[in-house]
């Protein structure tokens, strides 16, 4: 009935763009929403559940591309498929250079497991999408018992509302900046586990005891937990430590604030702390939930929450940083990052209420959430009476985790520990690094061996000099290979400037010749571009996923060899103008008989 044709490739919204920097293996930035059934998952119906889910929310279906100053997400025909858990919960989705699908839904036993990259959606988002996996599962399961079809999210919502980027439809440039004093804050040290692998602590509680526990207090479910959280930490503080405050980041759904039906990142964050060790006060749980308490009645306002929303959006619009190319701004973005980490002690994300329509009921046992993180996070859901928490952090220690659930429980809310519900054998998957490590190693025992031979055997010849150049020249080609082996293109193209630029340093390290630029070049840049039309021929790529790597490769094979002759670098004429010229001809041809996906392409990749 209404549009929903979506746009071919978006900008990354305001949020999205600083996960895309600061991803790694170690902060895979991915979170898990899963639902428990009370009865096992069958894989073919939940196939089909999220065949329909997908129809509905296709905003989903992009893969994260790189431009010269920003990534952006491209319109993608990826289908997700089904599999049982095979793997860490919240490992890496988005691997540089690999195309491939932002999301992944899995399942195990009874748990129906949605896991995705923070720079597709926020908890909303994920929120939205399990909740209608989960309706079609369920629907299509017992569609016998005559369980209905019901709608849960208005059907007038289109494709285009869903990409709406709301952190750019409600800036305001002319708010006041706010005042805010940088305060480092206490951090958690312990010791990390092997490998660093993510530690889960699941729990469930009573909704109605812990909001008979907040009314006592005269607080809000949030704060009670925001607060018992900071004394958790607390527990587990020196006297020294004492004089930094302890402070955590709460994510804001900003849509509570702001209407929007943005499927898209849209929250902000606010940051309670308590300074322990104050001379004159009594460092008790009541003393922290009334500082807790005033400081969500100060910062949740409409007003305070524009403010720093205006100012996240304000930096990613300076100039300087808009124009920086990419591979300088990243380092950048991680590094204020690192330094916001500073301010923060752990992250509270308390994701609110899932609901589904009192039909399905019978067949759902709860919802949960959990993240990956660097450091301690705690996530939290409900769903009916039952409020699911899920610690997860990368240290050996669990003392923060018991002491919170000690705090509950002697407030008068009974915790129940769960197991977390995954396959125990799932392991990270290490094996690319240990092969990479070992031929490493490899490589530098060959070129200690070298020396040591030469030293003994032959010491007035100096021959090991070129045995480790030899192992050098091995090694920078392999990483290259390894490092961009996900995208056989860009690999191509990396080789190109490789191989190019050891061939001179190669030459002017034995006596310049001349024969790295009079051959080696024009043959290299020519055998890339045949590799590079087999390759984009044998994995049937579209003209928009080879272009900029076909226009970078016949642009580089034409500008060199010329400037080269110009500047009478290159003194055998005949290969360089043959190269250039072939060259020339390719670009040409790229831009005359594919102009449409020409100039699509590089306004994606240099769009500021």
């Amino acid at each position: 009935m209404f549009q929903q044709k979506r746009a071919y490739w978006r900008n990354l919204d305001n949020a999205a763009k600083m996960f895309s920097a600061t991803s790694s293996a170690k902060d895979t930035r991915v979170f898990r929403f899963y639902c428990e059934l009370k009865e096992a998952i069958q894989p073919e119906v939940l196939q089909k559940a999220l065949n329909q889910t997908i129809e509905k929310y296709p905003v989903f279906l992009s893969v994260m591309r790189k431009g010269l100053f920003w990534h952006y997400l491209e319109k993608s025909e990826l289908r997700p498929v089904v599999r049982e858990e095979y793997k860490e919960p919240c490992s890496c989705l988005y691997v540089r250079d690999k195309k491939a699908l932002l999301f992944e839904v899995t399942y195990y036993r009874n748990r129906i497991n949605f896991e995705v990259f923070h720079a597709l959606t926020d908890g909303t988002g994920a929120t939205e999408f399990i909740r209608e996996l989960v309706k079609n599962y369920l629907c299509l399961s017992h569609k016998e018992d005559g369980l209905e079809n019901v709608e849960l999210t208005n059907a007038r919502v289109t494709v285009r509302d869903q990409e709406d980027d709301s952190f750019s439809k409600y800036y305001n440039p002319d708010l006041p900046k706010r005042k805010k004093k940088k305060v480092h804050a206490y951090q958690i040290h312990k010791f990390r586990k092997e490998y660093e692998e993510l530690k889960v602590m699941e729990s469930t509680a009573s909704v109605q005891e812990l909001l008979g526990v907040s009314r006592k207090y005269g607080v809000s479910m949030s704060v009670l937990l925001t607060a018992a959280l900071i004394y958790a930490i607390h527990e587990e503080m020196t006297r020294m430590q004492e004089k930094k405050p302890v402070i955590l980041m709460v994510p804001v759904n900003l849509r509570k604030l702001f209407p929007s039906d943005s499927m898209l990142n849209f929250f902000g964050y606010i940051e309670p702390g308590y300074q322990f060790g104050r001379s004159g006060r009594e460092d008790i749980f009541k003393e922290v939930l009334k500082e807790v308490k005033g400081y969500f009645e100060e910062n949740l306002s409409k007003e305070k929450v524009a403010q720093r929303m205006n100012e996240l959006i304000a930096f990613e619009k300076n100039k300087i940083l808009r124009w920086a190319p990419l591979e300088l701004k990243n380092p950048c973005i991680k590094a204020g990052a690192k330094m916001a980490e500073r301010e923060v002690t752990a992250v509270f994300s308390n994701m609110s209420t899932v609901r589904m329509p009192e039909e399905y009921a019978p067949y759902i046992e709860r919802f949960g959430v959990y993240t990956s993180t660097p450091r301690t996070e705690l996530c939290a859901c409900s769903y009916g009476d039952t409020m699911s928490f899920a610690f997860t952090s990368r240290y050996d220690s669990s003392n923060i985790q018991r002491n919170f659930y000690q705090i509950l429980e002697g407030l008068g809310v009974k915790v129940e520990l769960k197991k977390p519900d995954f396959p125990e054998q799932v392991k990270p998957n290490y094996e690319g690094k240990k092969f990479f490590r070992g031929f490493s190693f490899g490589c530098i025992a060959a070129a200690v061996l070298s020396v040591m031979c030469n030293a003994v055997l032959t010491p007035n010849l100096h021959w090991a000099v070129w045995a480790v150049a030899g192992a050098l020249s091995m090694w920078l080609a392999l990483a290259v290979g390894y490092f961009k082996r996900h995208n056989l293109m860009k690999n191509a193209m990396w080789q190109l400037l490789v191989v190019t630029i050891g061939a001179v340093v190669w030459d002017l390290c034995v006596g310049w010749r001349g024969w790295s630029v009079n051959f080696v070049l024009p043959a290299v840049c020519i055998l890339i571009q045949i590799s590079m039309m087999v390759i984009s021929k044998i994995q049937s790529h579209s003209p928009r996923e080879y272009m900029i790597y076909f226009v970078m490769a016949a642009g580089y094979s034409v500008v060199l060899p010329l400037l080269l002759l110009a500047c009478h670098v290159i003194t055998v004429s005949a290969p360089a103008v043959l190269c250039a010229g072939l060259s020339f001809l390719f670009l040409l041809a790229l831009i005359l008989f594919k102009g449409k996906e020409f100039k699509e392409e590089m306004y994606k990749k240099f769009h500021v």
